[in-house]
Protein backbone atom coordinates (compact mmCIF):
# COMPACT_ATOMS: atom_id res chain seq x y z
CA UNK A 1 0.00 0.00 0.00
CA UNK A 2 0.99 3.97 -0.76
CA UNK A 3 2.74 5.49 2.48
CA UNK A 4 2.23 8.53 1.07
CA UNK A 5 -0.50 10.25 -1.39
CA UNK A 6 -0.34 14.08 -3.26
CA UNK A 7 -3.59 14.89 -4.22
CA UNK A 8 -2.82 17.37 -7.11
CA UNK A 9 -6.52 18.84 -6.91
CA UNK A 10 -8.50 21.62 -4.91
CA UNK A 11 -11.56 22.22 -2.91
CA UNK A 12 -13.86 19.30 -1.45
CA UNK A 13 -12.39 16.43 -3.78
CA UNK A 14 -9.35 16.98 -2.03
CA UNK A 15 -10.59 16.87 1.04
CA UNK A 16 -12.60 14.33 0.29
CA UNK A 17 -9.47 12.10 -0.74
CA UNK A 18 -7.82 13.29 2.20
CA UNK A 19 -10.42 11.69 4.40
CA UNK A 20 -10.25 8.22 2.94
CA UNK A 21 -6.52 8.17 2.82
CA UNK A 22 -6.12 8.77 6.54
CA UNK A 23 -8.81 6.16 7.43
CA UNK A 24 -6.41 3.82 5.58
CA UNK A 25 -3.45 4.43 7.23
CA UNK A 26 -1.81 6.87 4.43
CA UNK A 27 -0.13 9.99 4.93
CA UNK A 28 -1.57 12.86 2.34
CA UNK A 29 0.02 16.15 0.66
CA UNK A 30 -2.11 19.23 -0.61
CA UNK A 31 -0.85 21.50 -3.31
CA UNK A 32 -2.43 24.82 -3.19
CA UNK A 33 -2.17 27.86 -5.31
CA UNK A 34 -1.87 31.27 -3.28
CA UNK A 35 -5.59 31.81 -3.79
CA UNK A 36 -5.90 28.72 -1.64
CA UNK A 37 -3.83 29.10 0.85
CA UNK A 38 -6.70 29.24 3.28
CA UNK A 39 -8.36 26.27 2.07
CA UNK A 40 -9.22 23.76 4.23
CA UNK A 41 -7.82 20.84 2.03
CA UNK A 42 -4.30 23.07 3.03
CA UNK A 43 -5.48 22.65 6.39
CA UNK A 44 -6.23 19.30 6.96
CA UNK A 45 -3.38 17.56 5.07
CA UNK A 46 -0.57 16.11 6.53
CA UNK A 47 1.38 18.96 4.20
CA UNK A 48 0.68 21.31 1.92
CA UNK A 49 3.20 22.60 -0.86
CA UNK A 50 2.34 25.95 -2.50
CA UNK A 51 2.90 25.34 -6.37
CA UNK A 52 1.85 28.54 -7.89
CA UNK A 53 -0.09 31.73 -8.72
CA UNK A 54 -4.04 31.48 -8.66
CA UNK A 55 -4.22 31.11 -12.35
CA UNK A 56 -5.13 26.91 -13.05
CA UNK A 57 -2.10 27.06 -15.65
CA UNK A 58 0.52 28.21 -13.10
CA UNK A 59 -0.37 26.30 -10.19
CA UNK A 60 -3.04 23.61 -11.17
CA UNK A 61 -2.31 22.52 -14.54
CA UNK A 62 1.33 23.01 -13.97
CA UNK A 63 2.87 19.48 -14.39
CA UNK A 64 6.75 20.18 -13.38
CA UNK A 65 5.96 21.90 -10.05
CA UNK A 66 3.30 19.61 -9.01
CA UNK A 67 6.01 16.70 -9.31
CA UNK A 68 8.50 19.15 -7.65
CA UNK A 69 6.13 18.96 -5.03
CA UNK A 70 5.54 15.17 -4.78
CA UNK A 71 9.77 14.55 -4.96
CA UNK A 72 10.26 16.88 -2.04
CA UNK A 73 7.39 15.45 -0.12
CA UNK A 74 8.31 11.89 -1.03
CA UNK A 75 4.81 11.44 -2.43
CA UNK A 76 4.75 7.20 -3.62
CA UNK A 77 1.48 8.33 -5.48
CA UNK A 78 -0.76 10.63 -6.74
CA UNK A 79 -4.97 11.38 -6.94
CA UNK A 80 -5.68 13.88 -9.70
CA UNK A 81 -9.65 14.12 -8.72
CA UNK A 82 -11.55 15.27 -11.25
CA UNK A 83 -10.77 18.08 -13.43
CA UNK A 84 -8.14 20.04 -13.83
CA UNK A 85 -5.18 16.89 -14.72
CA UNK A 86 -7.42 14.08 -13.88
CA UNK A 87 -7.76 12.61 -17.72
CA UNK A 88 -4.37 14.06 -18.72
CA UNK A 89 -2.51 11.03 -20.00
CA UNK A 90 0.57 13.36 -20.55
CA UNK A 91 0.20 13.78 -16.70
CA UNK A 92 -0.09 9.81 -15.98
CA UNK A 93 2.99 9.01 -18.07
CA UNK A 94 5.15 11.63 -16.71
CA UNK A 95 3.95 10.05 -12.82
CA UNK A 96 4.90 6.73 -13.61
CA UNK A 97 8.20 7.70 -15.19
CA UNK A 98 9.23 9.04 -11.89
CA UNK A 99 8.26 6.24 -9.87
CA UNK A 100 5.28 8.03 -9.05
CA UNK A 101 1.89 6.18 -9.14
CA UNK A 102 -0.79 7.31 -10.75
CA UNK A 103 -4.06 6.80 -9.10
CA UNK A 104 -6.19 6.55 -12.00
CA UNK A 105 -6.12 4.23 -15.81
CA UNK A 106 -2.86 4.01 -17.79
CA UNK A 107 -1.83 6.68 -20.31
CA UNK A 108 -3.17 4.44 -23.26
CA UNK A 109 -6.28 4.03 -21.54
CA UNK A 110 -6.86 7.61 -20.84
CA UNK A 111 -6.13 8.54 -24.72
CA UNK A 112 -8.37 5.38 -25.96
CA UNK A 113 -11.53 7.23 -24.03
CA UNK A 114 -10.20 11.18 -24.30
CA UNK A 115 -10.51 11.34 -28.01
CA UNK A 116 -14.26 10.99 -28.84
CA UNK A 117 -13.54 9.46 -32.54
CA UNK A 118 -11.37 6.74 -31.07
CA UNK A 119 -13.58 6.16 -28.66
CA UNK A 120 -16.58 5.80 -30.30
CA UNK A 121 -14.78 2.85 -32.80
CA UNK A 122 -13.56 1.49 -29.61
CA UNK A 123 -17.38 0.79 -28.60
CA UNK A 124 -18.32 -0.24 -31.91
CA UNK A 125 -15.75 -2.78 -32.50
CA UNK A 126 -16.79 -3.79 -28.44
CA UNK A 127 -20.61 -4.11 -29.52
CA UNK A 128 -21.83 -1.36 -27.77
CA UNK A 129 -24.68 1.32 -28.95
CA UNK A 130 -23.70 4.33 -30.46
CA UNK A 131 -25.41 7.28 -31.62
CA UNK A 132 -25.87 7.07 -35.31
CA UNK A 133 -23.50 9.46 -36.58
CA UNK A 134 -20.99 10.20 -39.58
CA UNK A 135 -17.06 8.06 -39.01
CA UNK A 136 -14.64 10.25 -38.48
CA UNK A 137 -13.66 13.50 -37.94
CA UNK A 138 -15.82 16.28 -40.70
CA UNK A 139 -13.44 17.68 -43.37
CA UNK A 140 -15.80 20.24 -44.88
CA UNK A 141 -19.15 22.11 -44.60
CA UNK A 142 -19.84 20.31 -47.74
CA UNK A 143 -19.28 16.86 -46.25
CA UNK A 144 -21.40 17.72 -43.11
CA UNK A 145 -24.48 18.62 -45.32
CA UNK A 146 -24.21 15.44 -47.28
CA UNK A 147 -24.30 13.16 -43.94
CA UNK A 148 -26.68 15.30 -42.61
CA UNK A 149 -29.13 14.45 -45.22
CA UNK A 150 -28.10 10.92 -45.19
CA UNK A 151 -29.03 10.99 -41.33
CA UNK A 152 -31.95 13.64 -41.45
CA UNK A 153 -31.99 16.22 -39.13
CA UNK A 154 -31.85 17.46 -36.06
CA UNK A 155 -27.90 16.73 -35.79
CA UNK A 156 -25.46 17.41 -33.37
CA UNK A 157 -21.78 19.01 -34.06
CA UNK A 158 -19.63 17.45 -31.79
CA UNK A 159 -15.64 18.83 -30.98
CA UNK A 160 -13.59 15.27 -30.49
CA UNK A 161 -11.86 16.82 -27.94
CA UNK A 162 -14.64 18.15 -26.36
CA UNK A 163 -16.52 18.34 -22.63
CA UNK A 164 -18.75 20.44 -20.62
CA UNK A 165 -20.55 21.75 -23.78
CA UNK A 166 -17.69 23.27 -25.24
CA UNK A 167 -17.80 23.29 -29.44
CA UNK A 168 -21.20 21.67 -29.05
CA UNK A 169 -24.08 23.17 -31.67
CA UNK A 170 -27.30 21.49 -32.32
CA UNK A 171 -28.69 22.34 -36.22
CA UNK A 172 -32.33 21.54 -36.76
CA UNK A 173 -32.15 22.28 -40.78
CA UNK A 174 -29.53 22.84 -43.30
CA UNK A 175 -30.08 26.35 -43.43
CA UNK A 176 -28.20 26.36 -40.02
CA UNK A 177 -25.74 24.15 -40.77
CA UNK A 178 -22.70 26.23 -42.14
CA UNK A 179 -22.95 28.80 -39.60
CA UNK A 180 -22.92 26.29 -36.46
CA UNK A 181 -19.92 24.47 -38.61
CA UNK A 182 -17.41 27.23 -38.26
CA UNK A 183 -18.79 28.24 -34.42
CA UNK A 184 -17.94 24.85 -33.23
CA UNK A 185 -14.76 24.69 -35.11
CA UNK A 186 -13.69 27.75 -33.89
CA UNK A 187 -14.68 27.31 -30.22
CA UNK A 188 -13.08 23.78 -30.22
CA UNK A 189 -9.81 25.25 -31.24
CA UNK A 190 -10.19 28.34 -28.01
CA UNK A 191 -11.19 25.31 -25.39
CA UNK A 192 -9.04 22.86 -26.49
CA UNK A 193 -6.14 23.70 -29.31
CA UNK A 194 -7.89 20.79 -31.28
CA UNK A 195 -10.46 21.95 -33.92
CA UNK A 196 -11.52 18.80 -34.80
CA UNK A 197 -15.02 18.03 -34.85
CA UNK A 198 -17.85 14.87 -35.56
CA UNK A 199 -21.57 15.11 -36.23
CA UNK A 200 -24.03 12.64 -35.06
CA UNK A 201 -27.78 12.18 -34.77
CA UNK A 202 -29.58 14.53 -32.03
CA UNK A 203 -31.06 12.46 -29.87
CA UNK A 204 -34.48 14.16 -28.63
CA UNK A 205 -35.79 14.25 -24.92
CA UNK A 206 -32.64 12.27 -23.98
CA UNK A 207 -31.79 11.33 -20.83
CA UNK A 208 -28.28 11.52 -19.48
CA UNK A 209 -27.63 8.28 -17.70
CA UNK A 210 -24.49 6.45 -16.70
CA UNK A 211 -23.26 3.78 -15.52
CA UNK A 212 -20.22 3.88 -12.53
CA UNK A 213 -17.80 0.87 -13.40
CA UNK A 214 -14.73 -0.69 -11.56
CA UNK A 215 -11.92 -2.74 -13.30
CA UNK A 216 -8.62 -4.08 -12.07
CA UNK A 217 -4.91 -4.70 -13.43
CA UNK A 218 -5.82 -8.49 -13.77
CA UNK A 219 -9.01 -8.33 -15.79
CA UNK A 220 -11.76 -8.27 -13.43
CA UNK A 221 -14.69 -5.46 -14.27
CA UNK A 222 -17.99 -4.74 -12.73
CA UNK A 223 -20.57 -2.26 -12.42
CA UNK A 224 -22.45 -0.26 -9.12
CA UNK A 225 -25.64 0.50 -11.31
CA UNK A 226 -26.63 3.75 -12.74
CA UNK A 227 -26.79 7.46 -12.07
CA UNK A 228 -29.72 9.92 -13.69
CA UNK A 229 -27.90 13.18 -14.49
CA UNK A 230 -30.59 14.51 -16.58
CA UNK A 231 -31.65 17.90 -14.29
CA UNK A 232 -28.77 20.28 -16.90
CA UNK A 233 -28.07 24.26 -17.46
CA UNK A 234 -25.85 24.41 -20.93
CA UNK A 235 -24.70 20.59 -20.27
CA UNK A 236 -23.73 21.39 -16.76
CA UNK A 237 -24.99 19.20 -14.23
CA UNK A 238 -26.79 20.48 -11.41
CA UNK A 239 -28.38 17.56 -10.00
CA UNK A 240 -27.71 13.68 -9.81
CA UNK A 241 -29.59 10.42 -8.37
CA UNK A 242 -29.10 6.97 -7.95
CA UNK A 243 -31.45 4.77 -9.17
CA UNK A 244 -32.84 6.72 -12.23
CA UNK A 245 -36.87 7.04 -12.15
CA UNK A 246 -36.72 6.29 -15.63
CA UNK A 247 -34.78 3.11 -15.56
CA UNK A 248 -36.29 -0.52 -15.23
CA UNK A 249 -34.52 -4.04 -13.94
CA UNK A 250 -34.37 -5.08 -17.76
CA UNK A 251 -32.48 -1.71 -18.93
CA UNK A 252 -30.40 -1.76 -16.11
CA UNK A 253 -29.36 -4.92 -17.00
CA UNK A 254 -28.65 -4.35 -20.74
CA UNK A 255 -26.95 -0.83 -19.79
CA UNK A 256 -24.94 -2.59 -16.95
CA UNK A 257 -23.58 -5.06 -19.50
CA UNK A 258 -22.91 -2.56 -22.35
CA UNK A 259 -20.75 -0.70 -19.71
CA UNK A 260 -18.61 -3.41 -18.70
CA UNK A 261 -18.03 -4.58 -22.15
CA UNK A 262 -17.25 -0.64 -22.82
CA UNK A 263 -14.44 -1.00 -19.85
CA UNK A 264 -12.99 -4.30 -20.67
CA UNK A 265 -12.71 -3.68 -24.37
CA UNK A 266 -9.90 -1.41 -23.01
CA UNK A 267 -8.94 -3.54 -20.29
CA UNK A 268 -9.52 -0.50 -17.70
CA UNK A 269 -7.89 -0.52 -14.65
CA UNK A 270 -10.07 1.91 -11.43
CA UNK A 271 -12.86 3.56 -11.18
CA UNK A 272 -14.63 5.39 -13.90
CA UNK A 273 -17.94 6.02 -15.63
CA UNK A 274 -19.50 5.35 -18.78
CA UNK A 275 -22.17 7.69 -20.06
CA UNK A 276 -25.48 6.82 -22.20
CA UNK A 277 -28.04 9.05 -23.79
CA UNK A 278 -31.39 6.93 -23.48
CA UNK A 279 -34.13 8.36 -25.27
CA UNK A 280 -37.90 8.05 -24.42
CA UNK A 281 -38.32 4.62 -25.78
CA UNK A 282 -35.64 3.41 -23.32
CA UNK A 283 -33.12 3.46 -26.40
CA UNK A 284 -29.71 3.81 -25.28
CA UNK A 285 -27.05 5.04 -27.02
CA UNK A 286 -22.52 5.54 -25.58
CA UNK A 287 -21.74 8.80 -25.59
CA UNK A 288 -18.49 8.75 -23.70
CA UNK A 289 -16.38 7.66 -20.87
CA UNK A 290 -14.83 9.59 -17.97
CA UNK A 291 -11.77 7.95 -16.55
CA UNK A 292 -11.79 9.21 -13.51
CA UNK A 293 -13.82 9.76 -9.79
CA UNK A 294 -17.13 11.43 -10.94
CA UNK A 295 -17.95 14.88 -8.94
CA UNK A 296 -21.38 12.66 -8.46
CA UNK A 297 -19.75 9.43 -7.27
CA UNK A 298 -21.77 10.20 -3.67
CA UNK A 299 -24.74 9.13 -5.02
CA UNK A 300 -23.37 6.11 -5.68
CA UNK A 301 -21.40 5.50 -2.58
CA UNK A 302 -24.58 6.16 -0.58
CA UNK A 303 -27.18 3.75 -2.19
CA UNK A 304 -24.49 0.61 -2.21
CA UNK A 305 -22.84 1.71 0.95
CA UNK A 306 -19.29 1.80 -1.24
CA UNK A 307 -16.18 3.93 -1.13
CA UNK A 308 -15.25 4.83 -4.19
CA UNK A 309 -12.06 6.46 -3.38
CA UNK A 310 -11.05 4.02 -1.34
CA UNK A 311 -11.74 1.54 -4.28
CA UNK A 312 -9.82 3.70 -6.80
CA UNK A 313 -6.73 3.59 -4.37
CA UNK A 314 -6.75 0.01 -3.85
CA UNK A 315 -6.91 -0.77 -7.47
CA UNK A 316 -4.21 1.51 -8.06
CA UNK A 317 -1.59 -0.47 -5.65
CA UNK A 318 -2.52 -3.95 -7.18
CA UNK A 319 -5.60 -5.27 -5.53
CA UNK A 320 -8.06 -7.35 -6.88
CA UNK A 321 -11.77 -6.12 -7.23
CA UNK A 322 -14.71 -8.55 -5.83
CA UNK A 323 -16.25 -8.53 -9.97
CA UNK A 324 -19.87 -8.36 -8.86
CA UNK A 325 -21.71 -6.24 -10.00
CA UNK A 326 -23.68 -3.55 -7.36
CA UNK A 327 -27.40 -2.30 -7.26
CA UNK A 328 -28.98 0.17 -5.69
CA UNK A 329 -30.38 -0.40 -1.86
CA UNK A 330 -31.70 2.98 -0.78
CA UNK A 331 -32.72 6.09 -3.07
CA UNK A 332 -29.96 9.39 -3.20
CA UNK A 333 -30.25 12.26 -4.31
CA UNK A 334 -27.24 15.04 -4.80
CA UNK A 335 -27.75 18.75 -5.35
CA UNK A 336 -24.47 20.55 -6.72
CA UNK A 337 -24.30 24.38 -4.21
CA UNK A 338 -22.55 26.49 -6.51
CA UNK A 339 -21.62 30.06 -5.99
CA UNK A 340 -23.82 31.15 -8.53
CA UNK A 341 -26.82 33.82 -8.47
CA UNK A 342 -30.20 31.34 -10.23
CA UNK A 343 -31.94 34.98 -10.25
CA UNK A 344 -29.28 36.29 -12.67
CA UNK A 345 -28.88 34.19 -15.53
CA UNK A 346 -26.33 31.82 -12.84
CA UNK A 347 -23.83 34.94 -12.79
CA UNK A 348 -21.00 33.27 -11.14
CA UNK A 349 -20.33 34.87 -7.18
CA UNK A 350 -17.28 34.62 -6.12
CA UNK A 351 -16.35 36.65 -3.00
CA UNK A 352 -15.82 36.22 0.96
CA UNK A 353 -18.97 33.57 2.46
CA UNK A 354 -19.79 35.81 5.87
CA UNK A 355 -21.84 32.93 7.46
CA UNK A 356 -22.28 29.30 6.88
CA UNK A 357 -24.71 27.03 8.72
CA UNK A 358 -24.66 23.10 7.15
CA UNK A 359 -27.59 21.02 7.60
CA UNK A 360 -27.67 17.59 9.06
CA UNK A 361 -29.81 14.62 10.32
CA UNK A 362 -30.49 11.66 9.72
CA UNK A 363 -29.66 10.96 5.59
CA UNK A 364 -27.81 14.08 4.95
CA UNK A 365 -24.47 14.66 3.78
CA UNK A 366 -22.28 16.83 3.13
CA UNK A 367 -19.10 18.07 1.06
CA UNK A 368 -17.67 21.10 1.17
CA UNK A 369 -14.19 22.95 1.77
CA UNK A 370 -15.98 26.49 3.20
CA UNK A 371 -16.37 27.88 6.04
CA UNK A 372 -17.11 31.56 7.41
CA UNK A 373 -14.90 33.98 6.56
CA UNK A 374 -13.44 31.36 3.42
CA UNK A 375 -13.07 33.41 0.31
CA UNK A 376 -14.00 31.91 -2.75
CA UNK A 377 -11.74 32.35 -5.69
CA UNK A 378 -12.45 33.62 -9.33
CA UNK A 379 -10.11 31.69 -10.67
CA UNK A 380 -12.03 28.08 -9.93
CA UNK A 381 -15.36 26.41 -10.71
CA UNK A 382 -17.89 27.40 -9.10
CA UNK A 383 -18.65 24.87 -6.88
CA UNK A 384 -18.42 25.13 -3.04
CA UNK A 385 -20.32 22.01 -2.41
CA UNK A 386 -22.67 19.30 -2.71
CA UNK A 387 -25.61 17.80 -0.44
CA UNK A 388 -26.67 14.41 -0.68
CA UNK A 389 -29.43 12.97 0.86
CA UNK A 390 -30.42 9.52 0.76
CA UNK A 391 -33.69 7.39 2.04
CA UNK A 392 -35.65 4.61 1.27
CA UNK A 393 -37.86 5.58 -1.47
CA UNK A 394 -37.10 8.72 -4.37
CA UNK A 395 -40.03 10.42 -2.17
CA UNK A 396 -38.10 10.44 1.03
CA UNK A 397 -34.92 11.34 -0.50
CA UNK A 398 -36.81 14.64 -1.78
CA UNK A 399 -38.30 15.49 0.88
CA UNK A 400 -35.05 14.96 3.09
CA UNK A 401 -33.29 17.35 0.55
CA UNK A 402 -36.17 19.95 0.96
CA UNK A 403 -35.92 19.64 4.31
CA UNK A 404 -31.99 20.06 4.45
CA UNK A 405 -32.08 22.95 1.70
CA UNK A 406 -34.13 24.76 4.10
CA UNK A 407 -31.78 24.40 6.72
CA UNK A 408 -28.67 25.25 4.43
CA UNK A 409 -27.27 28.53 5.05
CA UNK A 410 -24.49 30.45 3.20
CA UNK A 411 -24.45 34.22 3.31
CA UNK A 412 -21.93 36.63 1.50
CA UNK A 413 -22.46 35.28 -1.88
CA UNK A 414 -25.08 34.42 -4.22
CA UNK A 415 -25.49 30.51 -4.22
CA UNK A 416 -27.81 27.71 -6.23
CA UNK A 417 -29.91 26.87 -3.14
CA UNK A 418 -33.03 29.08 -4.08
CA UNK A 419 -32.91 27.13 -7.48
CA UNK A 420 -33.01 23.34 -5.44
CA UNK A 421 -35.36 24.54 -3.21
CA UNK A 422 -38.04 25.45 -6.11
CA UNK A 423 -36.63 22.36 -8.47
CA UNK A 424 -37.89 19.46 -5.20
CA UNK A 425 -41.39 21.21 -5.37
CA UNK A 426 -41.86 21.04 -8.78
CA UNK A 427 -44.68 17.97 -9.44
CA UNK A 428 -42.87 17.28 -12.52
CA UNK A 429 -39.59 16.17 -11.24
CA UNK A 430 -41.41 14.76 -8.52
CA UNK A 431 -42.82 12.71 -10.75
CA UNK A 432 -39.72 11.96 -12.51
CA UNK A 433 -41.45 13.10 -15.77
CA UNK A 434 -38.05 15.20 -16.98
CA UNK A 435 -34.63 14.76 -19.68
CA UNK A 436 -32.04 16.96 -20.61
CA UNK A 437 -33.92 20.02 -21.61
CA UNK A 438 -36.31 20.14 -18.92
CA UNK A 439 -35.02 23.35 -17.32
CA UNK A 440 -35.38 25.66 -20.86
CA UNK A 441 -38.96 25.90 -19.72
CA UNK A 442 -38.00 26.51 -15.58
CA UNK A 443 -38.94 29.66 -14.40
CA UNK A 444 -37.14 30.70 -10.82
CA UNK A 445 -40.10 32.59 -8.79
Amino acid sequence: MFKKILIANRGEIALRVIRTAREMGIKTVAVYSTADRDSLHVRFADEAVCIGRPQSSESYLNIPNIMAAAEITNADAIHPGYGFLAENAKFARICNEHGVKFIGPTPEMINSMGDKITAKETMIKAGVPVVPGGQGLLQSVDEAKGIARDMGYPVILKATAGGGGKGMRIVWEEAELEKAYDTAKAEALASFKNDGIYMEKFVEEPRHIEIQVAGDQFGNVCHLSERDCSIQRRHQKLVEESPSPFMTEELRYKMGEAAKKAAAAINYESVGTIEFLVDKHRNFYFMEMNTRIQVEHCVTEEVINYDLIKEQILIAAGHRISGKDYYPQMHSIECRINAEDPYNDFRPSPGKITVVHQPGGHGVRVDSHVYAGYVIPPYYDSMIGKLITVAQTRQEAIQTMYRALSEYVIEGVKTTIPFHLQLMQDERFRSGDFNTKFLEGFTLK
